[in-house]
């Protein structure tokens, strides 16, 4: 009962919190500062992850899902749906929708939202040091693979809002999707996943707002920079900038 009430209010924080960013469009699209209720839904799940650790439920949810899914359960498309983000917000002009900004500082925003979050996150597991429930290492909490979903699919709903909200909402289902098969595939518990969503999406509405470097340019050419995910024997993001 205790662990269905928990679940309950973290869903619900979190579905408030996004009803009311979205209800706050068209209040917050002329203004420079961020409303305090958008930090709602990524101060929950990061208070819900940090409260559920080390708990009782959250050793019971890792043990539900292993049972639904099986024991041999293994997959690496979250290796890949992490990123899905980027190539929405690179791809959503060929599909007409106008972006906020160009691909320039697009390429900016992701740069700088990826490394700050890489940066929190690093710090966190070597501060928190718990092991991951597949007992391979020491660096389960939070979740890097969520936050780098939840990151990216942050920049792309505040990229795309005023085009299509639809488009712009649709990254938030690839990065739970990153979250669930993190889980799934045994490498983080469900306290590891709520937390690197609430880093994410925090991360990627400061960076939205913030718009750094908004009149940078190369020279006096047209410049294009575009980040793609690099995946094979290692994961991570490279960088391509063309004058």
């Amino acid at each position: 009962m205790k662990t269905h009430l928990l679940l309950f209010i973290i869903l619900a924080s979190f579905i408030k919190g996004n009803s009311q960013t979205i209800d706050t469009i068209p209040s917050v699209k002329n203004k420079k500062g961020i409303a305090y209720k958008e930090y709602i839904a990524p101060l929950a799940l990061i208070s819900g992850g940090l409260l559920l650790k080390n708990t009782d439920q959250n050793h019971q949810f890792q043990s539900d899902f292993r049972k639904v899914l099986t024991k041999d359960f293994h997959t690496k498309a979250d290796d890949f749906l992490q990123y899905e983000g980027i190539l929405q917000i690179y791809g959503g002009r060929y599909l007409c929708f106008k972006p906020k900004n160009d691909l320039l500082h697009q390429t900016i925003n992701i740069v700088i939202a990826n490394a700050i979050m890489g940066c929190v996150v690093k710090t966190m597991k070597n501060q928190f040091q718990e092991e991951r429930p597949d007992k391979t290492d020491h660096f389960s909490f939070p979740s890097g693979h969520t936050a780098t979903a939840f990151t990216n699919a942050t920049l792309l709903f505040y990229e795309y809002k005023d085009a299509n909200l639809w488009y712009a909402s649709s990254g938030f289902a690839f990065a739970a999707t990153t979250g669930f098969l993190r889980i799934a595939n045994n490498r983080h518990y469900t306290s590891d996943v709520l937390a690197g969503a609430g880093i994410g999406i925090g991360i990627g509405i400061a960076v939205s707002y913030w718009n750094p470097f908004q009149n940078f340019s190369f020279g006096k050419n047209k410049t294009h920079a575009l980040i793609y995910p690099q995946i094979g024997e290692t994961y991570g993001l490279g960088l391509l900038i063309r004058n």
